[in-house]
């Protein structure tokens, strides 16, 4: 059996710890250690468990215990302080807290393909954006007849991901070629010019099913991600349509994340506009007055190099939006005017882009334009129902148009489909802002303070705190979040804020709450 966690995985049957394609050096005790957490993932393990399991009974000292768990945290790249992978419960005991594939080794009689025999034909030429492959999930139910569920499953994540227009998904009978074969990553790699490649299984057992998924990067073999999902088979086709939304919620980020430390790593000089796009794209996740300003000045020079390429036009217009809400820019409605201009000229490049429409729904809420935000985001939803962002955006078109309860439900979705997304605050804010402007001030604070775990620079958190705080009556809380907001952005003021707060309903008592925490005019 093979366990497959991050880009980990642990064969028990040669006894051997890889990452990517390098051995991990372990002892015995150790490799035993990390294979009894693993196998009992779901539960606790207290010190007797592994003193029986692994040291066979012997009486050890706590100090032999505590030196193979850290042993075992560093050969997975962990550590006792940060707990990533293997968490230590007070009093209780250990767990393995990792998200783990589970698989076996090709059996002799697989068809496995030769990784050394020359390709006939050449390998195509990878795209100049994510390019993926779904590959048949595997059926371990031991019923054929459960293979129409899996292949569903695949069928419908390849759908899903093929609605975004910034993906290149393999169509599904390519994919489907290796059915039911042992085939190497990087033969795909090569045999269907994709830089990744999706696999997983199903397992049924009675009225229980347990789907598995893990991302690959075909070219080093290095896992991504890898989660599994259970649940009970009272509606088959709700199963298949709710995890493939959270598959493709999952790995979208995922995707993102590795083209960003891609072009990261390549040299100045080899760069295209695609990668000084993805390069911007990760300044602008860090959410700083000096990150925006450089991720603009990369965003212009991936206009200067593609004019036609839509996608930085997009991020641009964003910023400019993100300058004017953070009050980052002095510039203040020509930052707007030209975010617009920048919309419109990817909405002219790639008006069916479902990541150009939400970009140019955001700024067209930002101008107060709630109509024709409501339109373009519809459209994006419509195109890309596994648009994370477009629901965002459209949970705040629906608050500014004075519906909580709506907004909150798209915030809700917006959270489901993609929870590791580097922008969820955003979610998390208008759910804050929702629970406001319906006088649920507790609820308020609560998913305020969750956005600001997420993000402690978003000075929007801040203000929706404050006001949550100041009219619950907590007065010197929210005086206290004030501080806090007024160290982000020293030139905030009420009269300037409230423009930007578009919930034209609660404004006077928005504006009450930030003069209580302590707000200058």
């Amino acid at each position: 059996m093979r366990y497959f966690f991050e880009d980990y995985a642990l064969d028990t049957d040669r006894r051997e710890l890889h990452r990517g394609s390098t051995v991990v050096p372990t002892t015995p005790q150790v490799f035993d250690l990390l294979d009894y957490l693993i196998r009992n993932r779901e539960h606790v393990v207290s010190k007797d468990d592994l003193v029986k399991t692994i040291w066979h009974g012997r009486i050890i000292s706590d100090v032999a215990l505590t030196t193979r768990l850290n042993a075992a945290r560093s050969a997975i790249g962990d550590s006792g302080e940060r707990q990533r992978l293997i968490k230590t419960l007070p009093r209780k005991g250990f767990r393995f807290v990792g998200a783990v594939h589970e698989g076996n080794r090709p059996s002799a009689t697989a068809t496995v393909v030769d990784i050394h025999e020359e390709s006939p034909n050449p390998a195509p030429a990878l795209p100049d954006k994510p390019s993926i492959a779904v590959l048949p999930f595997e059926n371990m139910s031991g019923d054929p007849e459960q293979d129409y569920f899996a292949d569903g499953m695949v069928e419908d994540i390849i759908t899903g991901l093929s609605r975004s227009r910034s993906v290149f998904v393999i169509a599904r009978n390519s994919s489907f070629a290796y059915k039911g074969k042992a085939v190497d990553i990087k033969q795909v790699r090569r045999e269907l010019g994709v830089r990744y490649v999706l696999e997983g299984s199903v397992r049924k057992a009675g009225n229980r099913v347990r789907i598995t998924g893990q991302l690959v990067d075909a070219a080093t073999g290095t896992h991504i991600w890898a989660d599994r999902y259970d649940s009970t088979l009272e509606n088959i086709f709700d199963l298949q349509d709710r995890v493939t939304m959270n598959v493709i919620g999952a790995i979208a980020p995922q995707l993102e994340r590795a083209e960003i430390a891609r072009a990261q790593r390549k040299p100045t000089e080899s760069l295209g506009a695609y990668d000084y796009y993805l390069r911007a794209l990760a300044k602008n996740y860090r959410f700083t007055r000096e990150a925006n300003m450089e991720a603009f000045k990369l965003i212009q020079t991936a206009n200067d190099l593609d004019p036609d390429f839509a996608a930085p036009y997009a991020l641009g217009a964003n910023l400019l939006g993100q300058r004017w809400v953070s009050g980052w820019s002095s510039g203040g409605a020509e930052d707007l005017t030209e975010a617009h201009r920048l919309a419109r000229r990817a909405l002219e490049l790639d008006g069916d882009n479902p990541g150009v429409l939400a970009s140019g729904g955001a700024v067209a809420m930002l101008l107060g334009e709630l109509d024709e935000a409501a339109t373009l985001l519809a459209r994006a939803i419509t195109l890309d129902p596994n648009l994370a962002a477009a629901r965002i955006w459209n949970g705040w078109v629906h608050l500014y148009l004075n519906d909580a309860e709506a907004a909150i439900e798209q915030f809700q979705i917006g959270l489901r489909m993609s929870p590791l997304d580097p922008r969820i605050y955003l979610a998390h804010s208008g759910i804050a802002a929702a629970h406001f402007a319906a006088g649920r001030f507790e609820e308020g604070s609560s998913w305020a303070k969750i956005a600001l775990q997420q993000n402690p620079n978003y000075v929007v958190a801040h203000r929706i705190l404050m006001a949550c705080h100041a009219t619950a009556g907590r007065i010197q809380e929210a005086r206290e979040a004030w501080a806090v907001a007024r160290e982000i952005d020293p030139t905030q003021r009420i009269s300037i804020v409230v423009k930007k707060w578009h919930l034209r309903k609660s404004a006077d008592l928005y504006a009450g709450a930030l003069r209580i925490a302590g707000m200058p005019e």
